[in-house]
C-alpha cells in the first residue's frame, strides 16, 4: 500500500502548517485572552454634516467617495 504511506507521509507534512494556522485563527479571535467586542465608536461621525446634508443625499455622497 504504497498510496497510503504517501497520504500518511503528507498529512505529517501539513499537520505542522495546520496547527499553526489554528493558533493564527484563535490568535484573531481572540486578542490578549479576551474576546474583541464590536464598538460604536464609529457613530456619529457625520453628525457634522447634518444641517448640510438630508439621509439621502450623505448616501449618494458616500457612493462618490467610494
Amino acid at each position: 500500500m504504497m498510496e497510503t504511506h504517501l497520504i500518511q507521509t503528507k498529512l505529517e507534512e501539513l499537520k505542522k502548517e495546520v496547527f499553526d494556522y489554528i493558533d493564527f485563527l484563535i490568535m484573531k479571535q481572540y486578542k490578549g485572552g479576551k474576546k474583541e467586542k464590536f464598538t460604536f465608536d464609529w457613530a456619529g461621525g457625520l453628525s457634522n454634516l447634518k444641517e448640510k446634508y438630508t439621509s439621502v443625499e450623505l448616501q449618494h455622497k458616500a457612493m462618490e467617495w467610494r
